[in-house]
């Protein structure tokens, strides 16, 4: 039988190369800085699933005042969005419940859960999104962007959105029952 012998040098080396690796990876301050418009609101890529190893993405919402999500109401279906207020009021429908978040609360949506955001108050909002584990990330803006561009104003078409809400981990929810 042979026996592995590992010296502590080489255990050292090791270890410098990954922390070296390490050091890399986390030296920068918003590694994936990019702002994409959807209409008039803003996103501001902090951090992607690239610069986490997956766990999170972390980009800012900046939402005018008056605006509403574009967007249907969705369902994630493989992660959980966590949002915390810096400036203004979004309110967010959390499965048929109006939730306020401002400043300095936070809000998190399990996976599964109908969502959408308003801003209904009188300032613009920004608010600070993390998404774990990172399946959503700068891609989905871009593609959602592409497809409400095209629109020109108009209702930007059904099943090319559909697409991209199924590609980025999302489901729209069913309409809400008529009584």
């Amino acid at each position: 039988m042979y026996k592995s012998v590992v010296s502590s040098s080489d255990v050292s080396d090791d270890f410098t190369q990954k922390e070296a690796i390490m050091q890399q990876r986390t030296a920068r301050v918003n590694p994936s800085e990019e702002t994409i418009k959807i209409g008039p609101l803003g996103i501001r890529f902090l951090l992607t699933g690239d610069d986490s190893n997956g766990s999170v993405s972390v980009f800012e919402v900046l939402v005018p005042v008056g605006q509403k999500l574009a967007a249907p109401a969705h369902k994630n279906d493989a992660y959980e969005e966590i949002l915390y207020g810096i400036e203004g009021v979004l309110t967010w429908t959390v499965d048929g419940t109006p939730i306020e978040v401002g400043p300095g609360q936070a809000l998190c949506i399990p996976r599964g859960t109908v969502h959408r955001f308003d801003n209904l108050g009188s300032t613009d909002a920004k608010q600070l999104a993390v998404i774990s584990p990172a399946i959503m990330g700068p891609a989905y803006f871009r593609e959602a962007a592409e497809v409400i561009g095209v629109a020109g104003g108009g209702p930007p078409d059904h099943a090319k959105m559909m697409e991209v809400f199924r590609r980025h981990g999302m489901t729209v929810a069913a309409p809400p029952a008529t009584k």
